[in-house]
């Protein structure tokens, strides 16, 4: 969780014009920093290689920033498909969200925005116009048939590692311990991850 900070550290302030006071602000601020205090952080990975790759990402991260607090946005990587080979390559990122849903309100979003933006299957290492990845949510383990957290298959990935490593290269994984910076070293495609300059 995004850590708290202190009542005692917000300014003690009265300030009466016109015999109207305005310690009140002071308190709705506080509520609003109690509130933010409480979401959940949570990286997502995005990927398309189907259409216009780069107007498929920006228009996910606005579905993404209507309903979440986009905090990161890491550059956009063009890369290798991984698995199924014979298909075009991907445009990859990563971002970092503030969030009050939870991981599977975060998942039907997720699947949400892949439709609305025309993925038909969920078939994995096929084309699509959009992917949308929870890698991490906090600092928890979630195992269900519908969702695993931290994503299986992040410390893998070189098109997930690398774009996350230039946000967050200290975020450590809750299972192994490890840091992002220290799995980027352990993966071996990561030729095949280049910084996208655009078309």
């Amino acid at each position: 969780m995004i850590p708290p900070v202190a009542d005692n550290s917000y300014p003690s302030i009265a300030y009466e014009s016109d015999n109207i006071t305005f310690c009140g602000i002071i308190t709705t601020v506080r509520q609003i920093w109690r509130n933010y205090s409480d979401m959940a952080t949570a990286y997502l990975s995005l990927g398309s290689n189907m259409g216009d790759r780069q107007a498929n990402l920006d228009k996910a991260l606005d579905f993404l920033s209507q309903r979440l607090q986009v905090k990161k946005v890491s550059s956009v990587y063009d890369t290798e498909p991984v698995g199924n080979t014979n298909q075009p390559r991907f445009l990859n990122m990563v971002c970092q969200v503030y969030t009050n849903l939870a991981p599977t309100e975060l998942l039907t979003l997720a699947k949400g925005i892949e439709k609305k933006l025309g993925r038909a299957s969920a078939k994995v290492n096929f084309s699509r116009p959009i992917d949308i990845d929870i890698l991490f949510y906090d600092s928890q383990v979630i195992e269900t048939p519908q969702l695993v957290i931290p994503h299986p298959r992040l410390t893998e990935r070189a098109f997930v590692l690398v774009p996350l490593a230039e946000i967050a290269p200290e975020l450590v994984h809750p299972i192994n311990g490890k840091t992002v910076k220290e799995l980027v070293k352990g993966v071996t495609e990561v030729q095949g991850v280049l910084k996208w300059a655009g078309e």
